[in-house]
């Protein structure tokens, strides 16, 4: 008999890349990148984390989002559409429930991820996205991942759930 533990990452789904969002400093403005790579224990090379080069002992070294949840996001928040730079988020993907994925290891293109924790909203989302953003990501905002295995991620790429008590 499976456990709720062994449905909550089924290794059949398979999901992938849509975009790559990277980031300087806290207020310069994110950029898509058709490629990057996964440093571990880092974060991805492009990104502010990366650029450090330094371990980071964070659990934010990567963030993703869900591409479906982008038009949750903009309905919620009654306006047309939502922009991944906006976000900020690193990673966003499609195909498959990250939010399902607590504490399961995801292979991303070459690297491995651990989603280690919902990545919550910050007041920033009321100036990216407008009056209610805040509010209308809570729930959405994506998850926050460790970069256990790195390796080099493309938009494409697929995003594939390792099945419980496995290796990638």
């Amino acid at each position: 008999m499976k456990t709720i533990r062994d449905l909550n990452a089924p290794p059949h789904v398979t999901g992938r890349v849509e975009a790559i969002v990277v980031r300087g400093d806290s207020r310069q403005s994110a950029r898509l990148v058709q490629a990057t790579t996964a440093l571990a224990r880092i974060g991805l090379a492009d990104d502010r984390l990366g650029s450090k080069g330094e371990a980071e002992l964070s659990t934010r070294q990567v963030t993703l989002i869900q591409l479906e949840h982008l038009a949750v996001i903009a309905a919620l928040a009654r306006v047309p559409a939502v922009d991944p730079l906006a976000l900020r988020r690193n990673l966003v993907v499609s195909g498959i429930n990250l939010l399902a994925l607590k504490n399961a290891r995801l292979r991303v293109g070459a690297a491995l991820l651990e989603i280690v924790g919902p990545c919550a909203p910050c007041s920033r989302m009321e100036e990216a996205i407008g009056p209610g953003g805040y509010a209308a990501m809570r729930g959405h905002g994506g998850m926050t991942a460790r970069v256990l295995e790195g390796g080099a991620i493309a938009v494409w790429d697929a995003v594939q759930a390792q099945a419980p008590g496995k290796d990638a």
